[in-house]
């Protein structure tokens, strides 16, 4: 993971052009979950910048959330393939769901032009609980098997498999309660109707005086939250998260692909956008049109090995 991230992020480093091509007309971003999570937040910070960059353009925010991102990806296909239709994506989403089989798409029907972001896992609780650290998680965790209730946006997503993750290299039982999006389970975590919620730095940074993150899933701790522990450094080699992207209808022409990740390289690559997204408790990465075939192959195997592991997919 970390080579691979190493890399990712050279993008960052990397020349680009000056200026890439403004759209001629507004953009229709949309979001396959609802307002709030890091997906909006992504899209929003993407529409400041585009915004000065081609000040005569609006970005667009469309919002058609249900089956955890499930339901928009089962009809991106049917929009308008114009290179000004755009869908937010996420991985592993888009390869655990349909293993599962519960959706209405293959992932070989999602056409993604660029990744932007990488998010790692954190387990967070509400500020209020009596648990303040991972050892007092675990604790309880042992102490009453199913009772905890873990909270996450969506089923077959991120932060499922990250639930399947902690409880079998933990050895902890917890019970998963799935939520259409980061945005809408929000407000149960902050209010204590679980006991705690297995999400992203995102949330936790978004959060930091509503939540207690108890532990990340890097490599080293994060800048913004110092005093919180990797995985690693209690005792698990975990370094995982979710990938956002954007994709496009699949009948969008290969010359309006690479137009479409041009630009959105030209939003990742503007310094408003680094710091915007530091804020955030984003890592910007570059995946474009030229790298896409190699990195899907190889995050679709990665997955689909991690699935069987921890028994998600078709019983």
């Amino acid at each position: 993971m970390k080579r691979l991230l190493a890399a990712l992020c050279l993008g960052l480093i990397a020349p680009l052009a000056a200026a890439q091509a403004c759209p001629d007309k507004n953009v229709l971003y949309w979001q396959a979950f609802p307002p709030g999570g890091e997906s909006d937040i992504s899209a929003r910070h993407q529409q400041v910048v585009l915004k000065k960059k081609c000040p005569n353009i609006d970005t667009v925010i469309q919002y058609k959330a249900g089956a955890g991102g499930g339901l928009m990806w089962a009809q991106m296909n049917t929009l308008p393939p114009d290179g000004l239709n755009i869908v937010g994506v996420n991985l592993p989403h888009i390869v655990l769901q349909p293993l599962e089989g519960q959706v209405q798409y293959k992932t070989e029907d999602i056409t993604p032009v660029f990744w932007f972001h990488f998010t790692p896992d954190t387990l967070s609780v509400p500020e209020q609980s009596p648990i303040k650290t991972f050892a007092d998680f675990l604790k309880a965790a042992k102490a009453d098997p199913g009772k905890l209730s873990l909270a996450g946006s969506g089923l077959n997503s991120a932060n499922h498999a990250a639930h399947e993750r902690l409880g079998a290299a933990f050895g902890i039982k917890t019970n998963y309660i799935p939520f259409k999006g980061t945005g809408d389970m929000t407000t149960s975590v902050i209010g204590g109707q679980v006991d705690a919620a297995m999400t992203y730095t995102a949330f936790a940074i978004n959060n930091k005086t509503k939540v207690r993150a108890l532990a990340v899933a890097m490599e080293k701790r994060h800048p913004l939250l110092p005093d919180v522990p990797t995985f690693r450094e209690l005792g698990v080699d975990w370094v995982d998260g979710a990938y956002r992207g954007i994709g496009v209808p699949k009948g969008t022409p290969p010359e309006l692909r690479k137009r479409v990740a041009d630009l959105w390289a030209s939003l990742n690559a503007d310094a408003e956008m680094k710091v915007l997204a530091d804020k955030s408790g984003f890592e910007l990465v570059n995946i474009s049109v030229d790298k896409m075939d190699a990195f899907m192959k190889e995050r679709t195997r990665v997955y689909t090995e991690s699935a069987k592991a921890l028994g998600l997919g078709k019983k």
